[in-house]
């Protein structure tokens, strides 16, 4: 039996905007946050012990993280090496540079030849031999329309054909890898990308317009013992047969994931019996939550109150504010504001970590145009639509869509400049596409 520590989408650098500077290490307290998630993540790992960690893609919010925070995510993984569990580092779509070109954070490990670290930042199969036996990784990293497809392919297409035809690229090369597989061996499924049963949150909209997404069908193979995703913040089980796991991201972002637990997954995987493929060994899987910092919203309408400072402060009394990330969001009519004394609002989250105030005025009138939308504001056609849709609460469930439709409509020529190859295995003729000549792609 094999034991896995499965973790994802560490983010190590975000959400600095919910901190404060710790006066003693001169750090952001939330970079401290993520930093003291990972560690717990990785002291299980060395406690279980763990025959192989494997990690779901996105350790920064982007490409080039700051020195500081680069060295404090080398720090911990460091303490792998130290007890030789091998390691598996997935590149995420926020751990590669823009349109995939130019490489991706987590390539300097490979570099560097750290012992026992793989990157996967293409599609491959990997044999990693732990201490008790060997296993086999395929890597499934952070795929773009660019990366699998030229544009005078999709030209003339609608979106949901350009999807398909995706799709059905992604599905034959994965199926090379698979036609290699040792049956012998156990087999893992280590892929970044968005799945068409997940539920997704922050992170959907952090990657609209640069993926697509991926149909369940293509995941649940009977070949794999385990499929570990990464990219959805939000922990979810997507199947059983095989399982397929999304651990989830180990901190809060944002408010959008304040309800969502965080943690990671342990795995214990038994050989195929019969070394056949037919039958595969069985998988446990535990869902490990992590104690991390609380996110607390209030939210009052003040508006129907007689006394809305004395309402307001009820409102606050009755949460548990301690040591969380707070937001105080209260709807209020112009002639009431005279009547909430701030300062007492300040002193009552004075025990927060840190807070924030929105007060929304309640007008009779006709509603006003969105001050960030005015004359004279210089947004991009994306950001002005994000502003808007951000302040429609009735199209929540179109937006991603509608971001993305958006992106695909405003992409240009540079979007598609300098792509690669994708060299497709050697199948058989019924599964090859077909292609030019003289041109094919290339699986990042």
């Amino acid at each position: 039996m094999i034991k896995i520590l499965h973790l994802s989408d560490i983010h190590l650098g975000s959400g600095f905007s919910h901190g404060r500077i710790n006066s003693e290490t001169g750090l952001n307290t939330r970079l401290e946050d993520f930093v003291r998630s990972l560690s717990y993540c990785i002291d299980r790992a060395i406690a279980e012990p763990v025959d192989l960690v494997l990690f779901g893609g996105d350790a920064f919010p982007d490409a080039t993280p700051p020195p500081i925070v680069q060295e404090l995510f080398a720090e911990q993984f460091r303490r792998l090496v130290d007890v030789q569990i091998p390691t598996v580092l997935l590149v995420g779509n926020h751990d590669q540079h823009s349109q995939g070109q130019g490489g991706a954070s987590l390539c300097i490990y490979r570099t560097l030849g750290v012992p026992g670290f793989v990157v996967g930042d293409r599609l491959a199969t990997h044999r990693i031999q732990t201490r008790n036996g060997a296993i086999q990784i395929i890597t499934l990293p952070w795929l773009t329309r660019s990366t699998l497809l030229t544009r005078p392919e999709t030209e003339g297409l609608s979106l949901a054909e350009v999807n398909q035809l995706l799709t059905d690229r992604l599905r034959v090369a994965l199926e090379g890898e698979i036609r290699q597989l040792d049956p012998n061996l156990p087999t893992v499924l280590l892929a970044h990308l968005m799945t068409d049963t997940a539920r997704f949150g922050a992170e959907r909209f952090l990657a609209v317009g640069k993926g697509f997404t991926v149909p369940l069908a293509v995941l649940t193979r009977s070949c794999f013992d385990y499929v570990a995703l990464g990219h959805v913040h939000r922990h979810q089980v997507l199947a059983e047969q095989p399982l397929v796991v999304y651990p989830g991201s180990i901190e809060r972002v944002d408010f959008s994931e304040e309800t969502e637990d965080k943690g990671y997954v342990l795995v214990k995987v038994d050989s195929p019996p019969g070394g056949t493929a037919s039958q595969r060994g069985s998988v446990e899987m535990d869902f490990c939550p992590l104690p991390v910092r609380p996110f607390r919203t209030i939210r009052v309408n003040l508006s129907q109150s007689n006394d809305p400072h004395s309402v307001l402060l009820k409102a606050i009394e009755s949460t548990e504010i301690h040591d969380a990330v707070v937001r105080l969001i209260y709807e209020v009519r112009s002639e009431q504001l005279d009547a909430i004394d701030q300062a007492a609002v300040h002193q009552a989250l004075s025990a927060a970590h840190t807070y924030t105030i929105q007060a929304d005025l309640v007008s009779q009138l006709a509603r006003p145009r969105l001050p960030e939308l005015g004359t004279g504001t210089c947004l991009t056609p994306i950001d002005a639509l994000k502003t808007y849709l951000e302040n429609q609460p009735h199209l929540a469930e179109f937006a991603a869509e509608m971001l993305e439709t958006a992106h695909l409509l405003l992409s240009t020529e540079e979007e598609w400049a300098g792509v690669g190859e994708l060299r497709l295995p050697d199948l058989s003729d019924d599964l090859l596409l077909e292609e030019p000549a003289n041109e094919q792609l290339r699986l990042l």
